[in-house]
């Protein structure tokens, strides 16, 4: 077993849409960014790819490439999710927390978790995510942006259920 740690800040600026856990979500601001600056998916990513020992988002998904501007996270977690099958490992569970003073995201939990749940290939049981505020401290209090903290648990793909290369279904 191997336990990641992620975490991702962005700044919220005009006119961009806001997207959380791989879903748009209505707010007069979004996350200013390279990609969709989806800031819980990057942490997501940072996690398993530390837990993989594979160094963090920004060395295999460089904001300086052309190729990832504007691009969906849930693509980058995807790619992440097939190194992970790669070292033969699956996601045993995420606990994550998003940090936002607004918009309330708690109605949207499910969705992520739906959303993270189809790019990595396993049950939805599996992802916790929780949302807080600052109080109202600091520039996230202040409003100024959004940030997220996950942490993983990988297992080694062959000692879970016989599986070898295939992640499961169930819990």
């Amino acid at each position: 077993m191997r336990i990641g740690f992620g975490y991702d800040v962005h700044p919220l600026v005009e006119d961009r849409k806001l997207i959380l856990g791989g879903v748009e979500i209505p707010f007069e601001k979004g996350l200013e960014g390279h990609s969709d600056a989806d800031v819980l998916l990057h942490a997501l990513c940072d996690a398993i790819l530390g837990a993989l020992g594979e160094g963090d988002i920004g060395k295999h998904f460089p904001n300086i490439d052309p190729q990832f501007k504007g691009i969906s996270s849930l693509q980058l977690l995807r790619a992440v999710a097939v190194k992970m099958a790669e070292k033969n490992f699956i996601l045993g569970n995420l606990d994550s927390t998003v940090v936002a003073e607004r918009p309330k995201i708690g109605p949207f939990i499910p969705q992520m978790k739906e959303q993270i749940a189809g790019a990595l290939r396993i049950s939805p049981q599996r992802i916790n995510i929780k949302a807080t505020t600052s109080e109202g401290l600091g520039f996230i209090g202040e409003g100024k942006g959004i940030a997220a903290y996950a942490v993983v648990l990988l297992k080694e793909a062959r000692s879970c259920r016989g599986t070898m290369h295939r992640a499961p279904t169930g819990p």
